[in-house]
């Protein structure tokens, strides 16, 4: 039970650190953290909807097809991150005033803290949702690599976020990918073998 509870705790405290990144950091910027982070921006700049409602809108659809595919547990923490980020978002982006020095330091500090948060929800048995439910549904249907695709389908709403807001917001986020991702894998050295171990379960029996 103990193991249990601290691992929540790491959850919510990990989906906080992915929703302050993206509040204080990136979004400020129109920089996405990810494929559901671009859509949220999208529906922002398009329909002016809160950005912590575009976050959750984005993650939400997906999550209906995730229990079939992951299972219950791995579902039910990652609706529960999904909720905590959205709720981050939507206080400190409305809320918290925070001052910007520079766009540079903004996505390096967006970058640490958005990869410290996924690495902590990763070693929870969580995910950011977003790209990664259907990345992986896809993956697992064709039999393709589940990050190969994740970063096409990334790549894509990138492109079309800079088509629409700005063409250098694309430059940007795959630099907030590609320093975020190092930062992940650091956090959670096995991620890997881990994945590797959990793949038969993606499918729920």
């Amino acid at each position: 039970m103990k193991k249990l509870i601290v691992s929540y705790i790491l959850l919510l405290f990990g989906a906080f650190l992915q929703g302050m990144s993206m509040s204080f950091f990136l979004f400020p910027h129109s920089i996405p953290s990810g494929g559901a982070a671009g859509l949220a921006l999208l529906m922002n700049h398009w329909f002016e909807f809160p950005l912590g409602l575009s976050l959750w809108l984005a993650n939400a659809v997906f999550l209906l097809f995730a229990y079939q595919y992951f299972g219950s547990s791995w579902t039910f923490r990652t609706i529960i991150a999904v909720a905590t980020t959205s709720t981050t978002v939507s206080i400190l982006a409305s809320h918290v005033p925070f001052p910007h020095v520079h766009i540079i330091l903004d996505i390096l500090a967006g970058s640490l803290f958005f990869g410290v948060g996924v690495g902590i929800l990763i070693r929870v048995g969580s995910s950011s949702g977003g790209m990664v439910i259907p990345a992986l549904m896809i993956a697992s249907y064709k039999k393709w690599s589940p990050g190969k695709v994740m970063m096409v389908i990334n790549l894509l709403i990138f492109l079309l976020t800079s088509l629409v807001i700005d063409y250098k917001i694309v430059v940007f986020a795959v630099i907030c990918q590609f320093l975020s991702t190092h930062i992940i894998d650091y956090i959670y050295e096995l991620r890997i073998q881990r994945l590797a171990l959990l793949t038969p379960y993606w499918r729920k029996k």
